[in-house]
């Protein structure tokens, strides 16, 4: 008898929601970054354990948000952690809670849904600390269950998937068993290159970016020719991403290829473009234009 769960990832920016995502699918799926908002959409990802699917929904970091590309994103979250058979709120292994943790237990508390409570990066502290971080949680919310994990080393998510698995309900599988995610290929490709301007650029400059494809298309010999426009707020900015001679804007292209390339299982010939959008994060309809729509 097959099962299916649906579950969302949520949490504050960083927290590791896109790291734990691949680390379960076992493939890359999730832009990562070592910035904030690098997710800017739920992400559905499709893994599949024995008879069991898992559908899991990697959402935007929960933030006070700033532009309407922000509130968008904290949207995302809230409609996310409801209408679900159960919700993972990752946190860091601190033994405090901030206003993004407190206004997510709110949120699960409003909601109803089964809730595990994820303690993440447990590789990066003396595990003795652990038992502070339960300890601060447990007072504020019962969890189901606590598990501490490390998605970059892969502890515990043996037993974090074990109990994902309580939740599943008998019947069909939601997608395809051979899919791993429900995004289209064009919308892999342009997040790919956006975490390479995330990874090369500092400060505010990779944040008020967008990447559009424009053109993809496959030649007879399997070659995939990919065109794409990156889309920033300032003329400084524009000069920045393309770099001396070009050079930031190659080092970006032929990153963003090899990670395509990887993903596609084919040769890629890409090209870039960079335009300058003034204030296309406050603005609905570039946000409409870029895909960032209300359901």
């Amino acid at each position: 008898m097959t099962k299916s769960a649906m579950i969302t990832l949520c949490g504050r920016p960083n927290v590791g929601k896109s790291t734990l995502t691949n680390a379960l699918v076992g493939e890359k799926v999730a832009i990562v970054s070592n910035k904030p908002q690098t997710t800017r959409n739920r992400i559905t990802a499709i893994v599949n354990r024995g008879e069991t699917q898992f559908v899991l929904m990697d959402t935007p970091g929960f933030h006070k948000p700033r532009t309407r590309l922000g509130d968008y994103m904290v949207n995302v979250v809230r409609e996310s952690v409801a209408d679900v058979d159960c919700v993972l709120l990752l946190v860091e292994p601190v033994a405090s809670l901030g206003p993004q943790e407190e206004g997510l237990i709110e949120r699960i508390r409003e909601s109803g849904v089964p809730a595990l409570l994820v303690i993440n990066k447990i590789d990066s502290v003396d595990k003795t600390r652990l038992l502070e971080v339960m300890a601060a949680y447990s007072a504020v919310y019962d969890f189901d269950a606590i598990l501490p994990i490390s998605a970059k080393t892969g502890e515990g998510l043996e037993e974090l998937q074990q109990e994902m698995e309580k939740y599943a309900e008998e019947g069909p599988h939601l997608f395809p068993d051979d899919m791993i995610t429900d995004q289209p290929e064009r919308q892999i490709c342009a997040e790919l290159v956006r975490e390479k301007l995330l990874q090369c650029l500092d400060k505010e400059v990779p944040h008020g970016t967008a990447v559009e494809v424009t053109r993809f298309s496959e030649r007879d010999d399997g070659i995939i020719d990919l065109e794409v426009t990156i889309y920033c707020e300032k003329d400084s900015h524009k000069g920045i991403i393309i770099g001396k001679k070009g050079a930031m804007l190659k080092k970006i292209g032929e990153l963003a290829r090899l990670d395509i390339e990887a993903f596609m299982g084919a040769k890629v010939f890409l090209q870039t473009w960079v335009k300058v959008k003034e204030n296309w994060r406050d603005s609905m309809a570039s946000l409409r234009n870029f895909g960032f729509r209300e359901d």
